[in-house]
Order: structure tokens, then sequence, then C-alpha cells
């Protein structure tokens, strides 16, 4: 099993004039499971939408690397060709993409030098949706056309099993999910930490980490690392919540 790294260093993210992200800094290994929490409004999203590419949210200091290689210099295709997969909390939807079709591209575009047999493929694809409790039509379905929002975070979590990136950021996959399927999502997410995936999962509550054991749990508040520990530490901030954490600005909307 290769050992990757993605490493956050002193990161500055602004949109416009306003700061988000002060000297945000991350490292995450092949294997490990991270926990992002904090509140509304302190630049858990941001952090997701900057390591993906999104241009909107600028850079003014700071580095992203992949084992070493500058992501902030390559193109938000070329960062997920490097093995980066983001899902967002409002997955994108794309009506007349065959999800199979769709899928298949990502596939030979992550894997270039592995030959992809379509029909064993599709025999995967088919298994890791009944797996997530859904039918085979939604091989045939346009890209998150038409799902209620639990169908999404299963089909984003479907993909990052498939597509067996090196490391996956989950950016509120546990909203909107009941128990049962966030059962099975978390079971997802637990099988590419096996596989050798690094994962960054972000979230408000402690819920999902009842069904996850992270390696490491960091709180983000006001755009700042306010504390870092072990998993135990998402049964703490449970306890005594983000309040905790004064002068933190917990009250910025800036994501």
């Amino acid at each position: 099993m290769s050992s990757d790294i993605l490493e956050i260093k002193n990161l500055n993210v602004s949109v416009g004039q306003k700061e988000i992200l002060r000297g945000v800094s991350m490292t995450v290994r092949s294997g490990e499971i991270h926990a992002l929490m904090g509140p509304n409004g302190t630049g858990k999203s941001t952090l997701a939408q900057t390591v993906m590419g999104n241009p909107k949210y600028k850079v003014t200091g700071g580095e992203i690397l992949l084992n070493g290689k500058n992501l902030l210099e390559l193109q938000i295709y070329e960062r997920a060709r490097e093995g980066l997969f983001v899902a967002f909390q409002e997955p994108v939807s794309v009506q007349g993409l065959r999800f199979i079709n769709y899928l298949r591209t990502a596939y030979t575009s992550l894997h270039p030098n592995e030959r992809l047999e379509y029909k064993k493929f599709v025999d995967e694809v088919k298994e890791l949706l009944a797996y997530f409790g859904l039918d085979d039509s939604f091989i045939d379905r346009g890209l998150n056309d038409g799902l209620s929002g639990g169908e999404k975070k299963r089909m984003e979590a479907l993909q990052m099993l498939i597509l067996k990136p090196k490391f996956i950021i989950l950016d509120e996959i546990d909203s909107g999910l009941d128990v049962d399927a966030l059962r099975v999502v978390s079971r997802a997410i637990s099988r590419a930490r096996d596989n050798g995936a690094g994962v960054i999962i972000i979230t408000h509550y402690q819920r999902i980490l009842e069904h996850i054991k992270p390696d490491y749990v960091h709180v983000l508040i006001g755009g700042k690392i306010a504390e870092s520990g072990g998993g135990e530490l998402a049964k703490i901030i449970e306890e005594r919540g983000y309040e905790y954490y004064k002068g933190g600005e917990i009250d910025a909307k800036v994501e």
C-alpha cells in the first residue's frame, strides 16, 4: 500500500476583502481519518472549496501540497487526477449526463494506466448501489438529477469507493441522512480508510463520529484551528460546546 501525504501549511484565504482562513495547518496521511469540527460560519467549507480549487476563494498565504506537489498551481481537474476527491454540501446535478458515463470517465482519468473492463466496472457499481440501498436504475439516471438530499449523499459515498482516490474531503456528508443511511455511509468511509485513503470529515456534530473513530479531531473557530487532539476530543466538544472557545468569533459568517 502506498503512503501518501496531504499537507495544508499556514493557509490564509480571502473572499473579496474578507479574510476567512487564518493560518490553518493540517497534515493527513494515508489511512488516517481527521474530523474538522466547528459551528456554522467558521471557514470549514471554505477549506474544502480552497483545497479543490474554487477560484472564488483567493489564497493569500500558505501552501497545499499532495506528496510534495503544490496543488495551488493546478487546475481543478488536475487536482482530481492527483487523487483528490471532495464531496460538497450540495452535490451538483447534471441532467442528461448518465451517472455511469460520468463515473467511467472519472475513473479512467484518475487511473490512466489501468485497463477498465466495462462489464466488470458496471457490476461493481451495481454491487455498491445495493450496498447503499439504491436500485440499478440509478446507473442510467442523470448525475444527481432528481435525487433527494440523502440519495445524493449516498451517491457521493459510492463515487468515493469506486474511484479510489488518495484523499477524500467530505463536507457535511452526514447532513440529511437518516439513522440507517448514516450507518451505511459511515461504514463506507471506514472502508475507504481501510483501502488506504486519507479522509477529512467536516461536520458540526459528533453524531457521525459515533460510527467512525477519527484518528484526529480539529476545532475550527473564526478561521483558525483552536484545538487539535485525538478522537476523544469530539466527545469533549459535545459536552462543553463551542462556546468554550471564547473570543473565536464564532458568530462570524464567513463560509
